[in-house]
């Protein structure tokens, strides 16, 4: 009986540790939803302004990672991506490209690796205020959003109960092959849902199937963002979220996410 308990305990004290950072996660992700919702419901200048913070804070995180710290340095980045977000409506969005491209062949002169990331930063925020602007605007906003939540939800329950085999410990120790089963499952499972809620242009099980394969694509990004975090040797990008670290920290699965939906509504539309 006694070892029945101190087992009980050994279990008991194991879920804490592995779910100890659980509640300020869920506050600030509750937080970081809303925000996004009530944005992507608004859309127009008040989104696009959102989606401009958002790409100018990675920005400034992505530098201090590389070390491109000093303002006049960094200041063509933020003045290109300030520039392409505002000329990134529904007729211009070519022209936000452009502008993103300028200031990325800039850096190339310079510092390449900030012109690497002018692009990670500036292209899918560009990519979520053209699909913003599309027939079914709002609700390709959110199903592009619950898809990299539902993503990361799953992975986080099913990797921290199931366990087992780490995908690539070198790079993401924290990571496991259930925890991206688990991330398919919801992100096909909501992508199903959220489709059929606001009648987008993929059938049902497009909407799964996609949503399957972009969680791999998020935990792709998840995989990169770690990667260049641990050649700067920093655990987090900033420090701005509690419970999620930095913007990059929390946004690197939809980075990638948001230009392959971007372009998959384009070649439907074509």
């Amino acid at each position: 009986m006694v070892a029945f308990d101190m087992q009980q305990d050994t279990r008991r004290q194991r879920l804490k540790v592995r779910y100890k950072d659980l509640l300020p996660r869920a506050i600030v992700g509750a937080l970081l939803i809303a925000i996004a919702l009530f944005g992507g419901w608004q859309g127009g200048l008040f989104f696009n302004f959102l989606m401009g913070v958002a790409a100018l804070l990675i920005f400034r995180e992505w530098t201090r990672m590389v070390g491109t710290t000093r303002g006049n340095a960094r200041m063509v980045g933020f003045v290109g991506i300030a520039a392409a977000v505002v000329l990134g409506d529904e007729a211009m969005t070519t022209f936000g490209f452009v502008v993103l491209a300028v200031a990325a062949l800039w850096y190339l002169f310079s510092d390449r690796r900030a012109a690497l990331g002018v692009l990670y930063a500036g292209i899918p925020v560009i990519s979520l205020i053209w699909l913003r602007f599309q027939e079914s605007g709002f609700g390709l906003i959110v199903w592009t959003l619950a898809v990299v939540w539902a993503t990361d939800i799953g992975a986080y329950f099913s990797g921290r109960t199931i366990g087992g085999p780490k995908i690539a410990p070198s790079i993401s120790p924290s990571k496991t092959w259930a925890g991206l089963a688990g991330g398919m499952v919801a992100a096909g499972a909501i992508g199903a849902l959220v489709d059929h809620l606001f009648s987008l242009p993929f059938d049902a099980v497009q909407a799964a199937l996609l949503g399957a394969g972009l969680a791999v694509i998020a935990q792709a990004g998840d995989f990169y963002e770690s990667h260049l975090k641990r050649q700067a040797g920093v655990k987090d990008s900033g420090h701005l979220l509690p419970g999620h670290g930095g913007v990059m920290d929390r946004l690197d699965g939809l980075v990638p996410v948001s230009v392959v939906v971007a372009g998959a509504v384009w070649l439907l539309g074509n």
